[in-house]
C-alpha cells in the first residue's frame, strides 16, 4: 500500500497533555508558534466537561498534528483563569503564533467540536486529514484519466487504509479496476463497500459504470448493427445494441443519441429499457459531463412534450 504520509503522526501523548499555570506559557503560548494548540478548562466537578473532554480529544487525534491540546485543571491554575477571564466551564480556546484565534464556552456537539477544530487548522494555514485525502483522491482521478490505472488504484487503496469510508477513493478503486478489465474484482469490492457509503453518489456511479462493463463485453460489431438499423430504423433491438456498442468503442454521444431515438420512436419498448439504459450512462458519468447534461435535457423535453 502506498504511503500518503498521513500515518507518521505524533503518538497521542504528544498531541494530548496536561498543563499548569507554570507551563502555560511554553505548552500553549511557545507551542503555538509552530502549531495551532487547543487549550480545554476543566474541573473534577464539571458534568460537561467530563463529555467534552474526550470529544475534543478524538478530533484533534484525528487531526494527525495539525493541532494539539492541552488541558488545564482551573482549579489548580486559578490565577491563570483568572488572567484569560474564564468564567464558566468547559471553556476551550485555540491559540496560534502566541494568541487566542478561536474559542467556545460550554458543551458542543460532535460536529461542531469538529468544525471548531478544522477551522482552526486552517485559520493556522495549515490542512486537515480530511482535506488531504481529497486532494489524494483527486490526484489519483488524474492518474486514472491519463491512463495510470495501476498508480490509481494503489492511491486509491492507500486512502482506503487511512478512511475506509471514503466514497471517492472507492468508487474509483472500483473504477480503476474496471479500466484494467477486471471485472471480477471491481464487482467484488463494490459488493464489500460499508454500508454507510453504499448510497453515495460515487459508489452508484461505480455500480453503473461497471454494469455499461459488463454490456461492453458482449457488444457486437458497430458496422454490422449501423447496418441494419440503417436497413430499418424501427429495428429497435438492433439500434439498442448499436448503442451499447459505441458506448463501449467509447463514442458516448452517439449511443445516448440513439437511445433517445428509441425513446423518441417508442418510449415503451422492452418495458421503456432505452430510458432505462440512459439512466445508467448519466449515472456512470460526471453530474457535469456534456453528454449527461444535453441527454438528460433532450430526454426531459421528450417526456414532457
Amino acid at each position: 500500500m502506498m504511503d500518503l504520509g498521513l500515518s507518521t503522526a505524533p503518538a497521542e501523548g504528544d498531541l494530548i497533555k496536561d498543563s499548569s499555570e507554570a507551563e502555560f506559557m511554553a505548552d500553549v503560548v511557545e507551542a503555538s508558534k509552530t502549531v495551532p494548540v487547543i487549550v480545554d478548562f476543566w474541573a473534577p466537578w464539571c458534568g460537561p466537561c467530563k463529555t467534552l473532554g474526550p470529544m475534543l480529544e478524538a478530533a484533534v487525534t484525528a487531526a494527525k498534528g495539525a493541532v494539539r491540546m492541552v488541558k488545564v485543571n482551573v482549579d489548580q491554575a486559578q490565577m491563570l483563569a483568572g488572567q484569560l477571564q474564564i468564567q464558566s466551564i468547559p471553556t476551550v480556546y485555540a491559540f496560534y503564533q502566541g494568541q487566542p484565534i478561536d474559542g467556545f464556552q460550554g458543551a458542543q456537539p460532535g460536529s461542531e467540536i469538529q468544525a471548531f477544530v478544522e477551522r482552526v487548522i486552517k485559520a493556522a494555514g495549515g490542512e486537515s486529514p480530511a482535506e488531504a485525502l481529497d486532494e489524494a483522491a483527486q490526484a489519483a482521478e488524474d492518474m486514472l484519466l491519463e491512463g495510470a490505472a495501476v498508480d490509481a488504484a494503489q492511491t486509491f487503496a492507500a486512502i482506503l487504509g487511512e478512511d475506509p469510508n471514503h466514497a471517492g477513493a472507492y468508487g474509483g478503486l472500483v473504477r480503476a479496476h474496471i479500466a484494467l478489465n477486471d471485472l471480477d474484482q471491481a464487482e467484488a469490492i463494490l459488493n464489500g463497500a460499508p454500508a454507510e457509503i453504499s448510497g453515495t453518489p460515487e459508489l452508484e456511479a461505480a455500480h453503473a459504470q461497471l454494469a455499461l462493463a459488463r454490456q461492453a463485453e458482449n457488444a457486437g460489431p458497430v458496422a454490422e448493427l449501423q447496418a441494419q438499423v440503417d436497413s430499418d430504423p424501427d429495428n429497435h433491438q438492433a439500434r439498442y445494441d448499436l448503442a451499447q456498442a459505441l458506448y463501449a468503442s467509447g463514442n458516448g454521444e452517439a449511443a445516448v443519441d440513439h437511445l433517445l431515438e428509441i425513446f423518441r420512436r417508442d418510449r415503451e419498448w422492452n418495458d421503456a429499457a432505452a430510458k432505462a439504459q440512459l439512466f445508467t450512462i448519466f449515472e456512470a458519468l460526471k453530474p457535469n459531463d456534456p453528454i449527461a447534461l444535453n441527454g438528460r435535457r433532450k430526454l426531459s423535453s421528450m417526456i414532457f412534450a
